[in-house]
């Protein structure tokens, strides 16, 4: 049972080719913060606690799969493939497929279903989106958000009443269209027993010949069940990763937000704009951290230490009260209240 008294189930779209990246780095495993991309938003799906999580991958990523089974060991996770590039549609009808009910009932619950390029989904909105479903009552509710700049996002489009009517990709969308600035994010609670019907129904008549997954909200519509939406209250977390552009502005949200958590905590980070942490690293209240900073893998830092400026450490281990300035390293531990730098090298030996 899900952390909202429901049988939920989550549906992770990531069979892309992510050939915009440019990489031979598959999309999912793009590093941010020092985890994943796709980690992240499996990750947010924590909040909910779903029964099962499926995650959609495309036949070529055995090394993606393998990565998050060793990353996601604490978590209900298994893989399934979408054999052909054939649309998210088709994707999120190979992740329904894949699942099964242990009651024994197959279209029991509800399923959540979120795209794997979209790191920076808060677990709070995630938990949030589902408890608003669950409340309305409809068959289907998704995520949308306001934007300034709508393009390459799909268009929410709603009835004169207000009602969501349907979603319209970009290259599919009218002039009046694309003048709508309420965007679909791509993330979808669903009741199950109306999932599987709805996406038998959707066809490929559209510019790019594939089966999408937003034609769900315009056919369940059309079948009389009602569809809700959800606005995010900050449009940052509907930013998707496409390109190399997009993942560096996604970096530095990520960055900013892990930032702004140890802040809270009683760190002190002298330039938070120079100053990189990885999301495995634990650190101390009173902990200082000066310009030029940059903590990583599972790093830990005890109280009233001080790092930096412009250190490098990486899984290492510095004792309260140390300082380690203007240094590097690697696997190295540092004791309590001593002195390393500057322009030292730590290693699992070198350590003082």
């Amino acid at each position: 049972m899900s952390a909202l008294g429901v049988d939920l189930a989550a549906i992770v779209l990531a069979a892309g080719s992510g050939s915009r990246m440019r990489s031979g780095l598959r999309k999912p495993l793009h590093p941010l913060a020092g985890a994943p991309m796709l980690a992240h938003v499996v990750d947010a799906l924590g909040a909910c606690r779903p029964d099962r999580i499926v995650v959609v991958l495309g036949p070529d990523d055995e090394i993606v799969a393998k990565e998050m089974q060793t990353r996601t060991a604490h978590l209900p996770l298994e893989v399934t493939e979408q054999p052909a590039p054939r649309g998210t549609g088709d994707a999120a009808a190979c992740g329904l497929a894949a699942l099964g009910d242990p009651a024994g009932d197959p279209e029991a619950g509800e399923l959540l279903i979120v795209p794997g390029d979209a790191p920076l989904l808060r677990p709070a909105t995630l938990r949030e989106l589902v408890a608003h479903h669950l409340a309305s009552g409809a068959a289907c509710t998704l995520l949308t958000a306001r934007v300034e700049a709508p393009s390459g996002y799909g268009r929410v489009v709603r009835g004169p009443e207000g009602s969501v009517r349907g979603i319209v990709e970009q290259a599919d969308a009218s002039p009046d269209e694309l003048a709508i600035d309420e965007i679909c994010t791509s993330v979808y609670v669903v009741r199950r027993s109306f999932c599987g019907p709805a996406l038998r129904r959707i066809r490929p008549d559209n510019a790019a010949g594939e089966f999408y997954l937003t034609d769900i909200v315009q056919v369940l519509a059309r079948m009389g069940h009602r569809v809700d939406s959800f606005t995010l209250s900050d449009a940052t977390e509907a930013q998707g990763v496409n390109d190399q552009a997009q993942l560096a502005a996604a970096r530095a949200e990520v960055r900013r937000r892990v930032i702004d958590g140890w802040l809270r905590e009683g760190v002190s980070v002298v330039d938070p704009h120079t100053t990189h942490i990885d999301v495995t690293v634990r650190l101390a209240a009173g902990v200082v951290l000066r310009p030029g900073t940059i903590l990583e893998g599972h790093t830990v830092v005890g109280a009233d230490a001080v790092i930096g400026p412009y250190t490098r450490l990486v899984d290492c281990a510095v004792g309260a009260g140390a300082v380690v300035e203007m240094s590097q390293g690697t696997d190295a531990e540092v004791g309590p209240d001593e002195r390393v730098g500057p322009f030292a090298s730590l290693g699992p030996a070198t350590a003082p």
